[in-house]
């Protein structure tokens, strides 16, 4: 059975490599072998979100963590910032906790920016947190966080920052201690190439202290927890432990790569693929100067039917996907992450050119 290659916004391909070193014989996760893996992994993951604090490892999707840093965050008050379905979903885990949750739309297609955050709080706060996707991969725009955490910190320092960086991190340079984010959270299956199944949470100092004042933890994604047994390079509940074989793998194939390279070449990906929208016919649904650098939502201003150029793509091994929920027909996305290459895009627009052709 041919498998397509994908170029969807998640599960992303994943090498033959890394895919193998799940084979490790299982291991106790009680064991100093373990313990060992476990500080390898934390010491790269630290590297990767550039911080110098901690790198939390969950087995769960990213909204186990979106749920954590509310948990473990806020107290009463959290304001939503919505601009896409996974802004959206931050929104609806929250009520979910219980907590008291101000709501803002910005229109499917458009960054947050620091204005609507500042404008926000100054009318409805004081909010113990704000919630901030960085990358929507619903509409393919990435707003702008180190700009927002900056403007967040001089009108209400003592409001957190959480971000989802679910579909960005490791494709783009995310500095979470120069940025000043409080938990930044991300999954395995995007950016980073992973088979799905590990949740990531870089969390800074005060959420440990704001954790100690919150009731309704929980216990799985108890922070408090977490780090207590983070301090001995372990999971307080038994691990993913085939993925961390294929973790530690992947991380040094990033780093071997280089941080700097794989941002670059995640950047021209996500040229080449708005110039072949654009040189086609077609508009990019992102607002202009906030277009992501890891998944390109292109408005189908041709009015083609995406459902048929997909199963057109699939005989030719490959697929994309289509829009997201009620932009399903409307747009379609073109994921460009992990480990895509440029050659990897050439060729999936010649297939599409092709079906084009035609039409």
């Amino acid at each position: 059975m041919m498998f397509p290659k994908l170029f969807i916004p998640g599960p992303t391909n994943v090498r033959e490599e890394v895919l193998a070193a799940q084979t490790h014989p299982m291991i106790g996760h009680r064991t100093d072998t373990f313990e060992h893996l476990f500080a390898r992994v934390q010491e790269k993951l630290r590297r990767l979100f550039f911080t110098r604090y901690r790198v939390y490892v969950t087995a769960s999707s990213g909204t186990g963590l979106q749920e954590a840093a509310i948990r473990n965050g806020v107290r009463r008050r959290v304001l939503a910032m919505v601009n896409g379905a996974f802004s959206q979903r931050w929104h609806d885990v929250a009520v979910g906790c219980g907590k008291e949750v101000v709501r803002v739309d910005i229109p499917w297609g458009q960054a947050v920016k620091p204005e609507h955050v500042v404008e926000a709080i100054e009318k409805h706060g004081p909010f113990d947190a704000v919630t901030i996707v960085h990358n929507e991969t619903s509409t393919g725009v990435m707003s702008p966080v180190g700009e927002i955490a900056r403007a967040v910190r001089r009108v209400a320092p003592d409001t957190f920052i959480f971000v989802d960086a679910v579909s960005s991190l490791s494709g783009v340079p995310i500095p979470v201690d120069e940025w000043g984010l409080d938990v930044t959270l991300t999954s395995s299956q995007k950016a980073m190439a992973l088979p799905p199944g590990l949740a990531f949470a870089a969390v800074s100092d005060r959420v440990l202290e704001r954790a100690k004042e919150v009731e309704g933890r929980g216990w799985y994604f108890d922070f408090l927890i977490l780090e207590k047994y983070l301090q001995r390079n372990t999971t307080p509940a038994t691990p993913a432990i085939s993925l961390f074989w294929a973790l530690d793998r992947q991380l040094d194939i990033m780093f071997a790569e280089g941080l700097e390279n794989r941002f670059a070449r995640h950047a021209r990906m996500a040229e080449m693929t708005r110039r072949w929208a654009r040189e086609r016919g077609f508009d990019l649904f992102a607002e202009e100067g906030y277009a992501s650098q890891t998944v390109t939502c292109v408005r189908n201003t041709r009015g083609i039917d995406v459902v048929a150029l997909n199963a057109y793509l699939r005989e030719q091994g490959m697929t994309i996907s289509n829009g997201y929920g009620s932009l399903k027909g409307k747009t379609f996305r073109i994921a460009h992450m992990g480990e895509t290459t440029e050659a990897d895009m050439e060729s999936l627009f010649r297939a599409m050119d092709a079906w084009l052709e035609g039409q």
